[in-house]
């Protein structure tokens, strides 16, 4: 489709790699803690639209949607963000539209903050679940013992197949290639059961510090160790974490210093992705991407 002007002063096209500085400056407003090279990693990753209104000498971006495909049935949808000064206008339902317009059939996922859900609501979404946001720079490492016969253990370049197929498992549909660039931007370590994987969680430089996620799992005991294994490396330091509320990890992450600091609700038009029953996602990559 061509671009859509929605109005004489207003006009919705497909977002660009120099929409990046102007977008990262639209959530800092938001108080957002997302750096220009964490924009750069969920771009690249997907496709997006913006909402540009007249500027002099140039334009103002205005409102921002991305989207990412996995497999050949799902999508996730985040990094959606109207300016202050234009809500109230239908604006963000517009760019909404003309992004899920552009996902076609798939099914759609999505992470809501309050202020969204309504509109999400309108738009033929159902809420699923919470994820709940922890964060700290105290962090009070606890010692998790694994199973005999396990380990915790760097992982190594032989080991992507795995990790993005245990993802898939985890995850109910295929991010291989998102995996891939999260390898290649992230720390990992994997859970080793007599030579299998069974689990993983990475960590990343992102916003104020790091982000712990995603973290892949067969049982919340296994990704308490991995995730302690990182709040060891990384004591002192400014960590993130976003978890599932049905995972119940969020009490155990409270009593080691990552604090509850905000929930979204998860929402789907569609169908929801069927993770099978050996692995689930403990740790989300971000609300975005899911």
């Amino acid at each position: 489709m061509n671009d859509q002007t929605v109005t004489p002063q207003i006009t919705l096209r497909p977002f660009d790699s120099k929409d990046l500085v102007p977008a990262q400056q639209l959530s800092l407003a938001l108080l957002w803690p997302h750096r220009l090279e964490d924009w750069q990693f969920v771009y690249e990753q997907g496709h997006g639209f913006v909402l540009e209104g007249e500027g002099d000498p140039v334009p103002e971006l205005l409102g921002t949607a991305l989207f990412w495909r996995y497999g050949k049935s799902h999508a996730s949808l985040g990094m959606v963000i109207v300016s202050s000064a234009m809500q109230g206008q239908g604006l963000g339902r517009r760019l909404m539209s003309r992004v899920l317009e552009e996902i076609g059939d798939r099914s759609v996922q999505l992470n809501a903050t309050i202020a969204g859900e309504p509109l999400y609501r309108k738009l033929g979404f159902t809420p699923t679940g919470k994820v709940h946001q922890h964060q700290s720079a105290a962090l009070k490492p606890a010692f998790i013992p694994l199973a005999p016969g396990e380990r915790i253990r760097p992982i190594g370049a032989n080991d992507k197949p795995k990790l993005a197929a245990l993802d898939a498992l985890a995850f109910g549909a295929d991010r291989s290639p998102m995996i891939e660039s999260l390898l290649a931007a992230s720390d990992g370590v994997a859970i080793d059961h007599g030579g299998e994987i069974i689990g993983f969680a990475l960590v990343r430089r992102f916003g104020h510090g790091r982000v712990i996620g995603p973290v892949v799992a067969p049982d919340i005991e296994r990704a308490k160790a991995m995730i302690s294994h990182w709040a060891g490396m990384y004591t002192g330091s400014f960590i993130r974490i976003d978890v599932p509320a049905d995972t119940e990890l969020s009490p155990w992450l409270s009593e080691i210093g990552l604090i509850q600091v905000d929930t979204v609700v998860s929402m789907v038009k569609g169908t929801a992705p069927r993770p099978a029953p050996k692995a689930r996602i403990f740790g989300l990559v971000n609300q975005a991407l899911g």
